[in-house]
């Protein structure tokens, strides 16, 4: 098992809270000047952001730029977090199997 890669958690983030307030690819690549199908590859985690991008971005959607990043910080957390379950569960099986 692999962790989420952090461009792919920052557009899930940015497709939730562009979906949230009801607009579409084209309303957020108009009012952030920024094409739509860069807008696209971001939230489906095929590009990763620069840090104007993503303020010009979190400013079309009016939210503080913190926002978005706390909440992609949150899901990262969540996502090391079932990286290390995973790894546990696992070690405590082969040392179940190696006991037998």
């Amino acid at each position: 098992m692999t962790m989420t890669p952090m461009r792919q958690l920052m557009g899930e983030v940015l497709r939730a809270r562009r979906r949230a307030q009801g607009l579409t690819l084209r309303d957020l690549s108009s009012k952030a000047r920024v094409s739509l199908s860069y807008i696209s590859e971001i939230e489906r985690g095929q590009k990763e952001p620069s840090s104007e991008l993503l303020a010009a971005l979190a400013d079309a959607l009016e939210v503080p730029l913190s926002q978005v990043l706390l909440q992609v910080s949150d899901l990262l957390e969540l996502d090391e977090a079932a990286e290390l379950a995973t790894v546990a569960a696992i070690g405590s099986s082969d040392v179940s199997m190696s006991a037998a």
